[in-house]
């Protein structure tokens, strides 16, 4: 645990959280894709199969967080878990919230073209995920992280007025 600790740069136990959130995370991943694929197996092959997935998103993982270490500008490594967290709650929730939003405007695949539904349920959902990755990031006490990163989005959106 020591070296775990100390790879990580955790000092205190309650940091602990984040790399815990982040496993639970990636078998979760893991168990959600087996099942995507092999909803009518047997237990154990499926949990072969979550188990092997989780090795891969975990090597994956650990590589891409290896790429971003010296690109983001965070102070401990554990840090990375906790921004990978919150971009994963923020990408779920933008989604979880385009749909009540697109059902109250009163647009639904029903009554407007196929092309047209998918292109407004994904400016509002980037409008929601905008708004949302600051507010996680508050959450998660990497403000100041997900501001800087939200303010470089908007310029390359050409919305720098915005932000200055």
């Amino acid at each position: 645990m020591d070296k775990f600790k100390k790879n990580w740069q955790i000092q205190h136990n309650w940091q602990l959280l984040f790399p815990f959130m982040g496993i639970v995370g990636l078998i979760y991943a893991a168990y959600k894709l087996s099942t995507l694929f092999l909803n009518e197996f047997h237990v154990l092959f499926s949990s072969l199969i979550t188990l092997v997935l989780f090795i891969i998103l975990l090597k994956l993982t650990l590589w891409i967080f290896k790429k971003l270490e010296h690109k983001w500008k965070v102070v401990y490594r554990w840090e990375m878990i906790r921004i990978f967290i919150v971009f994963a709650i923020t990408g779920s929730s933008s989604v979880f919230v385009g749909k009540p939003i697109m059902a109250f405007i009163g647009i639904t695949k029903e009554n407007l073209n196929t092309f047209v539904y998918w292109f407004l349920y994904i400016i509002i959902g980037l409008i929601f995920y905008q708004l949302l990755l600051v507010f996680f990031g508050w959450l998660f006490g990497q403000f100041q992280f997900f501001w800087e990163f939200e303010k470089k989005m908007l310029r390359k959106f050409g919305l720098k007025r915005l932000i200055d």
